[in-house]
């Protein structure tokens, strides 16, 4: 996973993110829209992200289970 995907995982689980709920869904980082839609859409499709709500709109975006397991850090790492 890119450093800029990394990124925009610690912007989400900051509660800084919301996305639009839509089948290619757009991230939007403090309340500007992320540079990388592309990446976006492969984090949301990928399981990593999801909308807080089934609203219709924008909503917060919020770590799966998946997302929160990439910025964990790793066990026996040595830095």
């Amino acid at each position: 996973m890119s450093h800029r995907a990394r990124a925009m995982l610690r912007a989400v689980a900051a509660g800084r993110a919301v996305m639009s709920s839509s089948c290619e869904p757009d991230l939007f980082i403090d309340g500007v829209p992320c540079c990388d839609q592309m990446a976006a859409h492969a984090l949301a499709h990928g399981g990593y992200i999801q909308p807080a709500s089934e609203e219709a709109g924008r909503v917060p975006a919020v770590l799966t289970s998946a997302g929160r397991a990439v910025l964990a850090p790793a066990v026996g790492h040595v830095a």
